[in-house]
């Protein structure tokens, strides 16, 4: 049994039980040593207190919380951490989470995943990358990411950003562009601000991933170089949107199958 806490990160399968099928993607989770060897772990952060009692007050819990969702490894759970976490224990404890069986999530099984650094390579094909003069260009739209008119990110938008962000820390060469912008309504002044700062929680998410944020640059454009008409409701929503840009990079590199 591992005991590596950043095993989370190169992780391609997890079984249940020994000749149990891989489990899905969503459910890649480091579970930790067991009662046998799990080492007792200790939470802080602002975000333990919003944690479900069931990762709060037990040493399985806490591994679990620790080995998975401290995605910037400083030893802290910030609320962002800790709803992550907490959506993705209710995913797979279902509604009695206070029978969950710890002692069965207890086998990790870790598969060579080839070439590529262990980055996902489906969830990268499955961004939709498109070429562009300065690379690999990713669209992430307003309401994909964002509350209406507020720069303040989505609970389930730190999932979307995910496997970009192991991909980011499985290439540290590569340099990202983060590009905020919005539709023609409202003052020009508004417009620029509001771009500037989803731009830039955006950069926030990856800082919580554990991307290195010196390897940004963060821009935002206002209502400028929209890519559909402001004349109706759907081009507005097209318009809003954040542009993230793996610069130098093929978008076609993300297009094959590995």
């Amino acid at each position: 049994m591992t005991k590596n806490p950043m095993i989370a990160t190169m992780l391609a399968a997890i079984t249940v039980a020994a000749g149990a099928a891989p489990a899905l993607a969503q459910d890649r989770w480091d579970w930790g040593g067991g009662r046998a060897g799990d080492r007792d772990y200790g939470l802080t952060g602002a975000g333990v207190p919003i944690l479900y009692p069931e990762l709060r007050r037990t040493n399985r819990g806490r591994a679990f919380v620790m080995r998975n969702f401290d995605f910037n490894r400083d030893g802290r759970i910030s609320p962002r951490e800790a709803d992550a976490a907490n959506r993705a224990f209710a995913r797979i404890a279902g509604q009695r989470r206070d029978r969950f069986d710890w002692e069965s999530h207890d086998r990790v099984v870790v598969v060579d995943q080839g070439r590529g650094g262990g980055w996902d390579h489906g969830a990268m094909r499955g961004y939709g990358f498109r070429q562009t003069t300065r690379g690999a260009t990713l669209r992430l739209q307003e309401d994909v990411l964002f509350r209406t008119d507020s720069a303040e990110l989505r609970p389930g938008a730190i999932e979307k950003l995910r496997p970009l962000a192991g991909y980011l820390r499985a290439e540290p060469g590569v340099r990202v562009a983060i590009d905020g912008y919005t539709d023609s309504r409202g003052t020009d002044a508004h417009n620029q601000a509001l771009s500037e700062r989803r731009a830039a929680s955006v950069r926030t998410a990856f800082d919580d991933l554990g991307v290195t944020r010196a390897r940004f640059s963060v821009v935002g454009h206002g209502k400028a170089d929209p890519v559909a008409t402001n004349a109706t409701p759907a081009g507005m929503r097209q318009n809003r949107r954040v542009e993230v840009t793996l610069l130098g990079q093929r978008a076609d590199r993300f297009a094959r199958a590995n």
